[in-house]
C-alpha cells in the first residue's frame, strides 16, 4: 500500500466526521501505516452534506486529501451522486442500500446499514460503525482488531456492547453479500457452460 485514499460521504448526523476520525486512528495509532484525516460539512449540523476523507500510507503522505480516492463509502444518495465522479475506475463503492436507491454503476457493495442498525440494533446512531465493520471486511485497508481498538478508544463509556454488535453486524453484513455474489457469479458460470 502506497497511498490508499478513503471518502466517506453522508449528511450530518450520520456520524461520518467520527467514523473518518475512528478508521484513521485504527490505521495510524494501532496499523502503524502514516495516515491523513480530513473533514468538511455543510453548515446545518444535521442533513447538511458531510465527507471525511482518511488517506493511508506505507509511506510519509506528501498531500493530506483525497484526490481520486480508492474507496467511497456513500451513506446517503445525495452524496453517492455528489462524489461518484471522484472515485478511481478500478475504485471500491460502498452505499447504504437504506438510502442510496438509484446507482451509477452494477459493481458497488449494496449493504442497509441503517436498517441494520435500526431493526438489529435498535439505534440508528450505530449504522456508521455498522458501515466501518463491513468497509473493513470488504477491503482489509485496516486489521479488524485495530479497527474495534479503535471504536472502543472513541465511544461513549457505556456503549461498548451496542459498539461492538454493531460491528460484528456489519462484518457479518459484508460476508453474506460476498457469498451471495460469489454463488451469484457461479450459478452464471454453470448457465455459460
Amino acid at each position: 500500500m502506497h497511498r490508499y485514499e478513503i471518502r466517506l460521504s453522508g449528511s450530518g448526523g450520520q456520524g461520518i466526521i467520527m467514523a473518518g476520525i475512528i478508521l484513521a486512528e485504527a490505521a495510524g495509532i494501532y496499523d502503524g501505516k502514516y495516515v491523513c484525516q480530513t473533514q468538511s460539512y455543510g453548515p446545518e449540523a444535521r442533513g447538511g452534506a458531510s465527507k471525511a476523507e482518511v488517506v493511508i500510507s506505507d509511506e510519509e503522505i506528501d498531500y493530506p486529501k483525497a484526490v481520486k480516492p480508492d474507496l467511497l463509502l456513500a451513506m446517503n444518495q445525495k452524496s453517492c451522486d455528489m462524489y461518484l465522479f471522484d472515485l478511481k475506475p478500478s475504485g471500491t463503492l460502498i452505499v447504504d442500500s437504506s438510502l442510496v436507491k438509484q446507482l451509477p454503476t452494477t459493481r458497488a457493495f449494496t449493504l442497509p446499514f441503517t436498517r441494520i442498525a435500526r431493526e438489529t440494533l435498535g439505534k440508528e446512531l450505530v449504522a456508521n460503525i455498522v458501515a466501518l465493520g463491513a468497509l473493513v471486511e470488504l477491503t482489509d485497508v485496516v486489521a479488524p482488531g485495530s479497527l474495534e481498538a479503535a471504536v472502543l478508544a472513541r465511544i461513549p463509556p457505556g456503549t461498548e456492547d451496542l459498539n461492538r454488535k454493531a460491528l460484528e453486524a456489519g462484518i457479518e453484513a459484508a460476508r453474506q453479500f460476498l457469498a451471495q455474489r460469489t454463488e451469484s457469479m457461479i450459478d452464471a458460470d454453470s448457465l455459460d457452460e
